[in-house]
């Protein structure tokens, strides 16, 4: 059963403050057991930004764009990488939900313009695509 969850319009005023308006759906939902979330979530969720991909072009020229699954929360993506926690960053690369931005994906995302999320964690920038 997966665990209980509630949107941040049930939240407490202060979680409230780092709410983005238009940030990704996901972004709005945290589990029960989250609900008192990390100095350091908080400050990535409050980095975290909408962008447009030509801004994000010299970052994969140099190879340094993580794609990050949209089923996967990013700023909690971002908090692993940045808290070094191998074995659950080891589990997405090896499943795929986060992988070196792609050439394929590159080019889509050049075409396509979607609506493009990012967050830094030097010398990364993890992005996800809104769905």
């Amino acid at each position: 059963m997966p665990p209980k969850t509630r949107s941040s319009t049930a939240l407490s005023a202060g979680w409230l403050s780092f709410i983005v308006t238009g940030a990704p759906h996901h972004l709005f939902t945290m589990t029960i057991e989250d609900a008192n979330p990390s100095s350091l979530y908080a400050k990535l969720f409050g980095e975290t930004a909408k962008i447009d991909w030509q801004d994000l072009e010299r970052f994969f020229a140099q190879g340094k764009l993580l794609s990050v699954a949209s089923d996967l929360d990013l700023v909690s993506v971002a908090e692993a990488i940045a808290n070094d926690d191998s074995t659950v960053v080891t589990q997405w690369l090896s499943s795929g939900l986060v992988v070196r931005m792609q050439a394929e994906t590159a080019a889509d995302y050049a075409a396509r313009k979607p609506e493009l999320w990012a967050v830094v964690v030097s010398p990364w920038v993890c992005v996800q695509e809104r769905v």
